[in-house]
């Protein structure tokens, strides 16, 4: 079963966290990170996201040591941490300890979805600079009844701030070792799917074959959450094809849908330049959109498949002609997400975003003090 405990959390002293923490640095584009430096000279940002310089992850390492000498962060003992995120009438709760690495495959660690290529060495030249896991992978936790056992009323409030997106963000510490105790032993009765942050995890793995003398490299930041549907909040991720006529991309789709009439209502639709038509899968089967939308491309040949958030976004890269055309998908529900995690299946690659996001900056861990 997973090993999961919890850790020496590294946190900001004194500053708000509103305006130190940041989104994921992989949803950070140039305009907005000179933001998040402009908003506080402490802001997270700075360490997790380093630009410029002749090494800048060298330079991430130094901020981070004179923050931590200054006192700008201060180290807790050893202790859990809840953090909770609402965004639109619905909450994510959830906790933050060490997870163990465990190479996929081998244990109760379990991938979520199928992993687009995409270079590590950004972020492990980052691990190898700081030593510290700067900000939580998400997982998912099949144990069941882990939620009622994150009472904030009873742990220690750390902070509480509003996002640019409105999100309400909310952290505390739990060091009572009755209830650690009790979190770590229901997390570590069942397995952890990783949701988001695949790529980190990868990384971490990496580097703690690196790094076997380091006492906290084998084991990284993770935020858990139990897998149920009053905790999450699951958007699609729509797809934009390219690199074949129209015709023949319409002719693969019939193979597993039916394309009916402009205007869809129920979120299943193909964007084109002449419009958006709604799509109708044809046979009735448990697989989610993104595993259809595959087979029927499967038989289409030469084209490139792309990633994309909103339907806003989609249409507007069809209407430039960045793509042939775009496949609006339906997320997957909860229990779809748990009936693959159960079965230790991987869904295809972005079938899910969960939402909100962990800021960064919340909770930080050292490698080589990690408890």
């Amino acid at each position: 079963m997973p090993r999961f405990s919890p850790v020496r959390g590294i946190r900001y002293a004194a500053d708000d966290l509103a305006l130190v923490t940041a989104p994921p640095y992989d949803v950070i584009d140039d305009q907005e990170r000179a933001a998040l430096v402009a908003r506080h000279p402490h802001n997270v940002v700075r360490i997790d996201l380093p630009v410029g310089g002749a090494d800048p992850y060298t330079d991430a390492a130094a901020t981070l040591r004179t923050w931590r000498d200054g006192g700008v962060l201060a180290t807790d003992d050893t202790s859990l941490y809840l953090y909770r995120m609402t965004a639109l009438g619905h909450s994510t709760l959830g906790v933050i300890g060490a997870l163990g690495l465990e190479p996929p495959g081998t244990g109760d660690v379990l991938p979520h979805e199928h992993t687009t290529p995409k270079a590590k060495s950004d972020r492990l030249d980052l691990l190898r600079a700081t030593t510290t896991n700067l900000s939580p992978v998400w997982g998912l936790s099949l144990a069941t009844g882990l939620s009622k056992l994150l009472d904030v009323e009873r742990a220690q409030e750390l902070g509480r701030w509003e996002d640019d997106d409105g999100v309400l963000h909310e952290l505390w510490r739990v060091a009572d070792a009755a209830t650690v105790a009790s979190v770590v032993d229901t997390v570590a009765s069942a397995p952890v799917v990783i949701a988001d942050g695949h790529h980190r995890y990868e990384t971490c793995l990496a580097f703690g074959d690196e790094r076997p003398d380091l006492p906290g490299a084998g084991a990284t930041l993770c935020y858990v959450v139990e897998l149920v549907e009053d905790q999450l909040t699951v958007h699609p991720i729509h797809r934009l094809i390219d690199g074949v006529r129209i015709d023949d991309l319409l002719g693969a789709l019939a193979t597993e849908f039916d394309v009916g009439a402009p205007d869809p209502t129920e979120g299943l639709a193909v964007v084109t330049t002449d419009g958006t038509r709604s799509l109708r899968r044809r046979f009735d089967d448990d697989a989610i959109d993104s595993v259809v939308l595959d087979r029927a491309l499967a038989t289409l040949e030469g084209h490139t498949v792309a990633y994309q958030h909103g339907v806003e976004h989609v249409e507007a890269a069809v209407r430039r002609g960045d793509a042939v055309a775009g496949v609006l998908l339906r997320p997957p529900t909860v229990a779809q997400i748990a009936a693959t995690a159960h079965a230790r299946a991987k869904m295809p690659p972005k079938s899910t975003f969960f939402w909100p996001k962990p800021r960064t900056g919340t909770v930080l861990r050292s490698l080589e003090d990690p408890a």
